[in-house]
């Protein structure tokens, strides 16, 4: 009898000989492929990471030999309560129900909150600190409103499909800045007590088919080992090393069994590989069995124990469910409980339902300003014709266009989740600023800057004129004394859906009408990711162009800071933007079936995004990494150091694994330097962005940034630190990251196809 980890060995490795021997392509035309090997039983959690975890391990374990087997089991699901989701308690042992809430931008539903910009727009800063900063005021919130669980931040959706319904609520196609974010933002909330919740795991990549319905099972999301590893599974890492206490799977087959079920990446890959030492909660509803899933790795169902309860107990007497794996459950939710010192002192949960009455808990501090910074990083300037920004000081402007104010009368749905506002700014795209996604993954703000109020307020200041027109589609010539004509439209999406276009039709013949009539038009997107421009964008009388992004509730703050000058854009493309749908392929849309049993075959393995721009040599219209701003920067100096440290060809097999997988792999083994210098005449940031050409992988990848602010005339010096992961590939023969000997190119510049430096290293094993 095989050992799971012989197992998973064994049936990677006869895909990869079967490609070999039968002359496959690769892996998806292997017979093998789409199917997620076995792995059991799931590893107990130790405490072994560190010593705040083994003392936390040592308290919770003391207390669940207290416990009895029904109190056991009723903390392991869901029930009615003031939150999005409730786990039951145990008053007699002082164990309080655990509050999970919504959303990664902000807490959803409630009052007095902050509503942040979404994770894409964060993603957009290339601003570590940032998005540190942006975890960190958001647990700031989770706390004081007495909520244990914040559900995010996403890394999955990843953003394979360009027309993905939730991309928005990720960081980025790449999986090295998806990394970053994930990372430092997990950070953030778990310093203030919170419990981070990286989700959805994993590739849970269209909102098509996620769930079984009428027609059938879910989608199955079918992927070889290695693209799995090094795209997928790749930013989470990030998550789980800084400690991450919770992890949600997704809806969807992978590989044909159930995320919540699926013992490969549960067991084998989080628990297993990445030493992932806190709980796993399901994703609302996404369990669809009792026993198998609990043997799977699942340790908290939400919303109900539809499946569990009872049920759980008496699989645990009748020996479906061993004793051990229900201790271990409980003991791993207690034991990040512990951790993050959530006994002690922890506010009383205020979490209400905006049909009863409540008294206020205003948690928003001075998070205004943070949102507000944000959102001016994370602009994305694509086109500025003859310095057509900053304005400076026009005295009469006139805008256009559904996005520019707050729409009348936001959608409300008391119904959901116990209660409360979704305000969905954009809904159905023609009816207002969009700051947020729909669904689960939006917002709730208590206000909004809206992009008119701002530039209402700032042209007050200069003693200006304004005109507007927020909803016709062919407007009136513009004033003749009119300095600029502004245009708002907006790109929407939401959770349980996949968008159909990367446009409409609607906003560009706002566009076009406007700039027939207007020599100086600006046009500003709000936009839940890719949005296609190639109708108008070379168009003479436009101007300037920004992607505005998700900036949250200080939309139109943020957004005059950078068209009056008193912010430099410095916000890059999180992803690339094509000249034609159809650029992106197989990659554009999600995958349609009505078969009982659909399968999407992620054929296309390493290459999303600019990675099949490159291999296919397909030229963008913007590609990732891509922004201007307000003055000129030079590069220069490349130094590429020496290699050091251990550079076997895998690490070292004595090492223990602990969170975020085997402790060798994040030594660092090389670092780059380069100067950049700011050559113009404004104050402004540049993102220095390094890619590497690993062999036997994509031609380049991102593996290091850095947002360097710079007075005019200064440089700095970039320091660049790689790792052992950064460098290597997952090798699915020997189930381990692997650092091959070979030359390794180096590329620094301004974004994926703007490389000012170039050089190369060796490594030997």
């Amino acid at each position: 009898m095989k050992s799971h980890y012989e197992l998973a060995t064994w049936t990677a490795l006869l895909a990869s000989q079967l490609c070999a021997a039968q002359g496959y392509t690769n892996q998806s035309e292997v017979p093998l492929y789409g199917q997620s090997p076995p792995v059991y039983p799931t590893p107990n959690g130790k405490g072994s990471s560190n010593a705040e975890w083994s003392s936390s391990y040592a308290r919770a374990k003391a207390l669940v030999a207290q416990m009895t087997l029904d109190e056991k089991s009723n903390m392991t699901h869901g029930f009615p309560g003031k939150c999005v989701g409730n786990t039951g308690a145990v008053t007699r042992l002082n164990i309080p129900p655990l509050c999970f809430a919504d959303a990664p931008d902000g807490i959803r539903g409630q009052e007095f909150v902050s509503a942040f910009p979404a994770g894409i727009h964060v993603a957009a800063t290339w601003d570590r600190s940032l998005m540190y900063q942006y975890g960190h005021a958001l647990g700031a919130e989770y706390r004081e409103k007495g909520i244990n669980v914040a559900l995010g931040p996403v890394a999955g959706p990843l953003g394979r499909v360009a027309r993905g319904g939730r991309n928005w609520e990720g960081l980025s196609a790449d999986p090295y800045l998806a990394a970053a974010g994930m990372g430092a933002i997990t950070r953030g909330i778990q310093e203030n007590g919170v419990i981070a919740t990286p989700k959805h795991w994993l590739l849970n990549e269209q909102e098509w088919r996620r769930l079984p319905n009428s027609m059938g099972e879910s989608l199955s999301s079918n992927v070889d080992d290695r693209t799995l590893h090094e795209l997928y599974v790749f930013p989470f890492m990030d998550s789980i090393r800084e400690g991450a206490g919770c992890l949600m799977c997704s809806y969807q087959r992978i590989n044909n069994s159930y995320g919540c079920q699926n013992s490969k990446l549960l067991n084998g890959i989080l628990k297993g590989e990445l030493g992932f030492e806190g709980f796993v909660v399901s994703d609302w509803g996404a369990q669809h069995s009792g026993v198998a899933s609990a043997n799977a790795g699942l340790d908290v169902v939400m919303p109900d124990g539809a499946f569990w309860g009872k049920n759980l107990t008496d699989a645990v007497q009748n020996g479906s469910v061993s004793k051990d794996r229900l201790d271990d459950m409980v003991t791993r939710i207690l034991a990040t409980w512990y951790k993050l010192n959530q006994d002690e002192k922890f506010p009383a949960v205020g979490v209400y339902s905006n049909l009863q009455k409540h008294d206020p808990i205003e948690v928003q501090e001075d998070h205004a300003s943070l949102i507000r910074k944000i959102g001016s990083a994370g602009t994305v300037l694509v086109k500025n014709v003859n310095n057509t920004l900053p304005f400076i000081h026009p005295k009469f402007l006139s805008i256009y266009g559904y996005d520019a104010t707050v729409q009348s009368t936001p959608w409300r749905n008391p119904s959901r989740f116990g209660g409360g506002y979704e305000v969905n700014f954009g809904w159905n795209t023609l009816q207002g600023t969009l700051i947020t996604g729909g669904g689960s993954g939006g917002s709730t703000p208590s206000y909004v800057i809206s992009p008119f109020h701002a530039i209402s307020e700032r042209i007050a200041k200069d003693h200006g004129t304004l005109r507007w027109d927020f909803t016709s589609e062919n407007p009136y010539p513009p004033y003749v004394n009119s300095e600029a004509c502004l245009v708002f439209v907006n790109a929407y999406a939401s959770e349980s859906f996949d968008r159909t276009s990367l446009t409409d039709e609607f906003s560009d013949k706002l566009i076009q009408n406007v700039a027939a009539n207007c020599s100086n038009t600006i046009v500003v997107i709000h936009s839940t990711g890719i949005r296609m421009v190639d109708t108008w964008i070379e168009n003479p009388n436009i101007t300037a162009v920004l992607f505005a992004g998700l900036p949250g509730q200080e939309s139109g703050n943020s957004l005059v800071d950078i068209l009056y000058g008193d912010v430099a854009p410095s916000g890059k493309l999180p992803y690339t933007i094509a000249k034609n749908e159809s650029d992106y392929g197989v990659l554009l849309n999600a995958s349609v079936s009505f078969d009982p049993f659909p399968q999407d075959d992620f054929s296309e393995g390493l290459y999303i995004d600019y990675r099949a721009f490159d291999k296919d040599d397909i030229e963008p219209r913007f590609e990732f990494g891509f922004g201007l701003t307000y003055t000129t920067f030079d590069f220069a100096r490349l130094q590429v150091g020496d290699v050091s440290g251990d550079t076997t060809e895998y690490p070292n097999p004595n090492g223990t694994i602990i969170q975020g997988g085997h402790p060798g792999l994040w030594e660092n083994v090389l670092s780059i330097n380069c100067s950049v210098i700011n050559t113009g005449d404004v104050m402004a940031s540049e993102i220095a962005q390094l890619y590497i050409g690993i062999p036997d992988s994509p031609v380049r990848q991102l593996r290091g940034f850095e947002r360097v602010p710079l007075k005019p005339g200064n440089g700095s010096v970039v320091t660049f630190s790689l790792t052992r992961r950064d460098l290597s590939i997952w090798d699915v023969d020997a189930q381990q990251w692997r650092l091959q000997a070979g030359t390794y190119n180096v590329w620094v510049g301004a974004s994926s196809r703007d490389l000012r430096l170039n050089g190369i290293f060796e490594i030997t094993n």
